[in-house]
């Protein structure tokens, strides 16, 4: 039977741990390394309501995108049950679930949250820019940019997208999971018409002139990475059962 240990070195050979940028926290952060491992479940993060889930589904590990613990971002300085991190904390140990976390590492490899969303978009002859972070790649025809908005928001489940208008017609795309305008420039130079990212402020709206700009939200441009983690995970351990969350889905609500 495959222990926690066995599958957090098996996703870091999916996503190396030196991919990981400065002040992140992945790997196994939660848990015993030598824990015997039947039932994981994956999600993007590991909130009360995703580790309720794992306990009445009885799973001995959760693996999420982002670190249930990082001391650089939210610190931790208390593990109380009156507090939303210490009750996860908390629920997890006393239910002897452990938790692995791929974060940066896994946005910047091969196969992992950039590729898998530059796939879902349908961009065709992908690559990966100098920042080892972001996709570019081009649709298989020209659409114009209302046109893709709507597809965008299909094909990641978003509640609704915001997007600025270059007057471009859409075919060179960039896309970065998450929080990523700040490669704004590096897109441009690229010769990208689009990017598709996530958490885009107001001026980073008002000050975009050549390039369209479509924010999809960081939940849905990361979430179905998700699908990568199932896959890759049962696939190195056969004997082990890994569902993705149904509890854990886009909070972001828009008032049409």
């Amino acid at each position: 039977m495959q222990t926690v240990r066995e599958i957090e070195q098996a996703l870091y050979d999916l996503a190396p741990k030196d991919g990981m940028m400065h002040g992140d926290n992945v790997g196994h952060l939660v848990g015993d390394p030598e824990e015997e491992v039947k039932r994981a479940l994956v999600a993007l993060d590991i909130t009360e309501s995703v580790v309720d889930e794992a306990i009445e589904k009885g799973c001995d590990l959760i693996i999420a995108h982002h670190p249930v613990i990082n001391s650089n971002w939210t610190p931790v300085q208390s593990v109380r049950c009156d507090t939303l991190k210490g009750r996860i904390l908390t629920k997890l140990i006393r239910n002897n679930i452990s938790a692995i976390c791929m974060h940066t590492n896994l946005d910047v490899a091969s196969g992992g949250v950039n590729d898998r969303l530059a796939e879902r978009l349908g961009l065709e002859n992908v690559e990966m820019m100098e920042n080892g972070l972001i996709r570019t790649g081009c649709l298989p025809q020209p659409m114009t940019l209302r046109d893709f908005a709507a597809f965008v928001k299909d094909a990641l489940g978003c509640n609704g997208v915001r997007y600025s208008d270059a007057g471009k017609c859409v075919f060179k795309v960039a896309v970065g999971g998450g929080t990523c305008g700040d490669y704004e420039e590096e897109v441009l130079r690229a010769g990208c018409d689009t990017f598709v990212t996530a958490d885009l402020k107001y001026h980073q709206f008002l000050d975009a002139r050549d390039i369209n700009l479509v924010d999809a939200g960081h939940f849905p441009t990361e979430d179905p990475v998700c699908e990568v983690l199932i896959q890759y995970i049962t696939a190195q351990f056969p004997e082990l059962t890994a569902e993705k969350s149904a509890s854990h889905r886009e909070v972001i609500q828009y008032y049409v």
